[in-house]
């Protein structure tokens, strides 16, 4: 079980570390220290929940609809357009990392925006859902729990380091000019991952 459990950790690792729209946001918002222990958990459970899901065989069911695939990909590419566009506005605002100049989010906010993020990238469930599951469900019954926990603990790891990281570092870096760094690269990831979901889906639409 052990050797099943560092496979699986480090398959989850090498998915989940790739830049992508939840690794941005999970930055973004520990640098704002805002909220980033319940963004970081929030990340790593539903992670883990799609985890346990494929290894348990949901990914053959995703496959066997690709229209769940579709809907996920034009829901999730309208929201990430949307949430890019957010940064691409706080471009050309003035704002710093001071405590006085921070605004923070309500944990309701948080915690819709993090799960909208999580939930609308159809990324997230080929990585998990279908990747993993899909590894994870060719082990035996009894090892694929030991593979399981090994990627889940991954993202555990994973999430709350680039957190936490951020947040204690953010009085180190609170000069107007490292937001306008994170907020270019933040809006970057958001749209190049909405072109990534949305452009397959609009040829399809145009070849018909």
């Amino acid at each position: 079980m052990l050797l099943t459990y560092v496979t699986g950790f480090g398959l989850g690792g090498g998915l989940i570390i790739a830049i992508g729209a939840q690794n941005a946001f999970v930055l973004g918002q520990g640098l704002r220290r805002n909220h980033p222990v319940m963004v970081a958990f929030v990340c790593a459970l539903c992670d883990a929940v799609l985890i346990a899901a494929g290894v348990a065989g949901l990914g053959t069911l995703i496959a066997a609809y690709p229209l769940l695939t579709t809907v996920a990909a034009w829901g999730g590419g309208a929201f990430l357009i949307w949430y890019g566009f957010g940064a691409f506005r706080r471009l050309f605002e003035t704002e710093t990392l001071s405590e006085k100049a921070i605004s923070k989010t309500g944990w309701q906010a948080v915690l819709s925006t993090t799960l909208a993020v999580t939930l609308l990238n159809p990324h997230v469930y080929l990585d998990t859902v279908v990747m993993l599951g899909g590894i994870g469900g060719q082990y035996p019954p009894d090892a694929r729990i030991g593979f399981a926990l090994g990627a889940m603990s991954a993202s555990f790891v994973w999430f709350f380091a680039i957190a936490l990281g951020a947040a204690w570092l953010a009085p180190y870096v609170a000069r107007p000019i490292t937001w306008k760094i994170i907020d270019g690269l933040t809006c970057g990831v958001m749209w190049l991952v909405a072109y990534s979901l949305l452009a397959p889906e609009i040829r399809m639409l145009l070849t018909r």
